[in-house]
């Protein structure tokens, strides 16, 4: 099969999956490229494969149309179209993310909570949409490993507390050190005004990374930091 046309209703579809409200109205997503098609296979969510190449499985596109498709830098001529899926994860470690607005901070993220256990993630409704692309290159395929949550924080800390989750959140300008608790959530906060006042409020604690010369690390190196050293305790 070979597409020819802008007009084309597959086409047209596949396109306002750039835009996170086509995403929320259909449940897809665009993958791209060889390494995170191959994740999308191992958790069965691709719907359909594209490609300009010949030889190439999937459905054929012209190359003015797999361009119209590309959203990053880099040009990728294999795509996946991908179907939302969200399995549940219970985890005793829990990722919180409070505001995180860039993409690339949350993809990161989301690639140290699957390597240090943080399997479920609770994100607060302004955090970057999960299924933004900038988040799922950046997340180099973790983002199909983890459960993510997106709701209101306080409400859900609020539930974890009563479920005897430790709260704590990372500040650079308060100190803290990590308590052993078997349940521990730990909070990030967006990268211009940290962890909202509320959220605060309601913390056991709060945690920082002593540095040298800078007064603080970037949210994604600072939770990668925390959620190693979190994972054994």
């Amino acid at each position: 099969m070979l597409i020819t046309s802008k007009q084309n209703s597959s086409f047209k579809l596949w396109v306002r999956l750039k835009q996170k409200k086509y995403r929320d109205i259909h449940g897809m997503f665009l993958v791209y490229g060889n390494h995170l098609i191959e994740q999308a296979k191992k958790h069965q969510v691709i719907v359909d494969i594209l490609t300009s190449e010949p030889n190439q499985e999937g459905i054929q596109l012209t190359a003015d149309l797999m361009n119209d498709l590309q959203q990053a830098e880099t040009y990728f001529d294999l795509i996946a179209v991908c179907k939302k899926s969200n399995p549940i994860i219970k985890s005793d470690k829990i990722l919180v993310l409070d505001d995180v607005q860039d993409p690339d901070n949350v993809g990161a993220l989301l690639r140290s909570a699957s390597a240090f256990g943080f399997v479920h993630v609770i994100a607060s409704l302004k955090t970057a949409d999960l299924y933004n692309e900038k988040v799922i290159r950046a997340s180099k395929g973790a983002f199909f490993d983890v459960y993510v949550e997106r709701r209101p924080l306080y409400e859900a800390l609020v539930e974890l507390k009563a479920l005897d989750y430790q709260l704590i959140y990372a500040d650079a300008h308060e100190t803290g050190i990590p308590q052993k608790h078997k349940k521990t959530a730990l909070i990030m906060g967006n990268e211009g005004h940290g962890i909202h006042d509320e959220i605060k409020n309601i913390c056991d604690g709060a945690v920082c990374i002593p540095t040298q010369n800078v007064e603080s690390l970037n949210v994604s190196v600072a939770g990668g930091i925390l959620m190693y050293e979190w994972r054994n305790l």
